[in-house]
């Protein structure tokens, strides 16, 4: 597959692109700051957007904005999706975990007593973003969002697949590796399962 990775510097990034890579697949990583092997441009300009969509078969973007900026991840969702529907390439969107639904207290994870403040910026933020897909109804998208706890760790390459609830084990713990959440994802574009819908992973 020939495929353009936006926000390819990041860690999330940065391990879709390698695992992409180690597919076989054609990888176009693209950074907002010029870096020696990928090309430059910003999800947020939507002649970037097409310029670097034209002819794949696929972009993944694992954006996120710099604290403060939260504000922006909606907009740049919503030029991605512009740009998109003028090239017809499928998208395949890094979200959050804030709004999925925590079994323990049927809440969305963003409501719960316990979720900290200052991480409920980029989460509202995120809600923003889903809520800018799910009203996308021409680009073939398909919102991924990770368990509560991702951090980078071992590729097991397996996982759980869930949809609006968090994926848990059976401690009650939702997590996986940035490593494992490359191949979902990588498992996702080979394999594809959702279709303007959002979907979670867990180990």
């Amino acid at each position: 597959m020939r495929i353009t990775v936006f926000g390819a510097a990041g860690s999330i990034g940065g391990r879709i692109v390698t695992e992409a890579l180690s597919r076989g697949h054609d990888v176009t990583p693209v950074t907002r700051r010029p870096v020696p092997g990928a090309r430059t441009g910003d999800a947020a300009d939507i002649g970037d957007v097409v310029a670097l969509s034209t002819g794949q078969d696929l972009v993944i973007s694992a954006t996120r904005p710099a604290p403060g900026s939260e504000h922006e991840l909606a907009a740049t969702t919503r030029t991605l999706l512009a740009g998109l529907r003028r090239t017809g390439v499928r998208l395949l969107l890094v979200g959050g975990a804030a709004t999925l639904t925590d079994p323990a207290t049927g809440l969305r994870v963003v409501d719960g007593p316990d979720f900290p403040a200052a991480w409920r910026p980029i989460a509202l933020a995120c809600a923003d973003q889903l809520d800018a897909c799910r009203a996308e109804t021409a680009v073939d998208w398909a919102y991924a969002s990770p368990p509560a706890l991702i951090e980078p760790g071992n590729r097991t390459g397996r996982y759980r697949l869930g949809a609006d609830e968090l994926v848990v084990d059976a401690g009650g713990v939702s997590a996986i590796s940035m490593e494992d959440f490359a191949v979902a994802l990588l498992d996702e574009a080979e394999r594809p399962k959702h279709t303007r819908t959002r979907f979670t992973v867990g180990w």
